[in-house]
């Protein structure tokens, strides 16, 4: 049997993380983080007219942004508070055209190493079981979370 490593913060600790560290990214204003467990996160994006782009869809870019932020903050959760974990790669599929309206996303670890977390991300509209976007991403761990 496979035992899942407990995360190591909390919502609110994640929460402050963010607005301590990356204020720019407007956490509260735009993302909400709803869950954190072991090796997992969901999230949502809230929903703004500015999202959208031609056809009123909810853009790329931002389907794209809510897929890096949630593997990032299942990642924290379990490694704890550390601003220099970076993307290595993302690679996002788009399954179909979500309407406008609030996004969450599932992501899942699949593996926390000492230089390299790998996870996946599926994306969802408010409301609707159906998955408008995959993504599979790989993020660098620093010496201090490998050491």
């Amino acid at each position: 049997m496979d035992v899942k490593p407990k995360p190591v913060m909390t919502l609110d600790e994640i929460h402050a993380f963010f607005d301590h560290s990356f204020p720019q990214i407007g956490m509260s204003k735009e993302f909400s983080i709803e869950d954190v467990g072991p090796m997992r996160a969901r999230m949502r994006l809230m929903y703004s007219e500015r999202l959208l782009r031609e056809g009123g869809t909810i853009s790329g870019p931002s389907m794209f942004a809510l897929a890096d932020v949630g593997l990032y903050v299942a990642i924290l959760a379990q490694i704890g508070p550390v601003t220099q974990v970076v993307t290595i790669n993302l690679n996002i599929n788009f399954l179909r055209r979500p309407p406008a309206r609030d996004m969450l996303v599932e992501c899942k670890l699949l593996r926390v190493g000492k230089r390299i977390a790998v996870g996946e991300a599926i994306l969802f509209s408010e409301g609707d079981p159906e998955p408008v976007a995959h993504a599979i991403g790989s993020y660098a761990l620093p010496p201090r979370v490998a050491g």
